[in-house]
């Protein structure tokens, strides 16, 4: 009977994040993830006490498609930052070769962890094929955690006083993967992409460090943060729109997805296209239903991934 209840409470939650999500962003939706992990919580209690009493660990253990990939769980120590956070690396088949490999950061949304893009975006499947079926060059795909707590919102900016998320992406984490992997360094072949609050983040991230990457991928993403980070430069320099109206338009690639009937991020992303002038290469694609969802990016994870790899440097012997 807990069971029903517990499951009924989680359908609830469900229920009014869906109707709820697109309507508010910041103290309803804080409302809205409180109860989902109020429910949440119960339902894993319940389902992980009837099944075996202990609480499951949450590392992620190396894993093998049948692509030839690799997807590994490391630990990033952020030396700059001074967050320790861990991080998913995808290794293509072909990185047995001996190459040097273009790097592209994946981003995830808020409430949410890089288990997503495994999980509900299928994303090594994805890559696999798009890379055996030659759209996309071979490349190290990194997901790194952005916030060191789960309701902690940073938008990938440095908090003022808080989480200094901003600079464990854009230095610590390269930082560990020059250490690590065998890639190329070159900005040419680093790009970014995110979707939801972490299309923001590619894009926020790429137009303020046009010398650490050359390209970002938004899938369904926003052109302000929606959070205040503290010194008010969610209005200004952690505001892409801002930026795009205001500051000399860097020599970068932009592509932004979104689905036509989610308001707000289409809105936010045709204001983003329209600021997005040259010497920026802003593409678009558009998806007609779906609102802000992971079978939405699902269905605009190929194309980015496949749009990166053609706007970033191909591995190097």
């Amino acid at each position: 009977m807990s069971t029903f209840l517990s499951l009924g409470a989680v359908l609830v939650t469900a229920v009014l994040l869906a109707a709820g999500w697109d309507r508010v962003r910041r103290l309803g939706r804080s409302v809205l993830v409180l109860l989902a992990v109020c429910s949440l919580s119960a339902t894993v209690f319940v389902q992980v006490n009837r099944l075996s009493g202990a609480l499951p660990t949450s590392g992620v253990p190396e894993m093998s498609a049948g692509g030839g990939s690799r997807l590994l769980t490391v630990t990033v120590h952020g030396g700059r930052s001074g967050l320790d956070l861990p991080m998913y690396v995808y290794l293509p088949a072909a990185y047995g070769d001996g190459d040097r490999f273009p790097v592209i950061e994946a981003l995830h949304g808020y409430p949410g962890t890089p288990g997503t893009w495994l999980g509900k975006l299928h994303v090594q499947s994805y890559l696999d094929r798009e890379i055996s079926a030659g759209r996309m060059a071979p490349a190290v795909v990194l997901f790194p955690t952005q916030t060191p707590r789960p309701l902690l919102d940073t938008e990938c900016t440095n908090l003022r006083g808080g989480a200094q998320s901003e600079t464990f992406l854009t230095v610590d984490v390269p930082a560990f993967t020059r250490a690590h992997y065998r890639i190329r360094t070159d900005r040419s072949a680093w790009g970014l992409t995110g979707y939801s609050a972490g299309a923001f983040c590619a894009t926020n991230l790429l137009l303020r460090h046009p010398t650490r990457y050359a390209a970002a991928a938004s899938l369904a993403g926003y052109a302000a943060p929606g959070i205040d980070v503290g010194d008010g430069s969610q209005n200004t320099t952690n505001n892409p729109l801002w930026r795009l109206r205001h500051l000399p338009r860097p020599s970068v690639a932009l592509w932004l997805g979104w689905a036509a009937d989610d308001k707000e991020s289409a809105a936010d992303s045709q204001r983003l296209t329209a600021a997005a002038r040259a010497p920026i290469a802003a593409t678009t694609a558009v998806i007609a239903h779906g609102g802000h969802s992971s079978a939405v990016w699902r269905q605009m994870e190929a194309p980015a991934f496949d749009w990166l790899s053609a706007h970033l440097a191909r591995p190097l012997p």
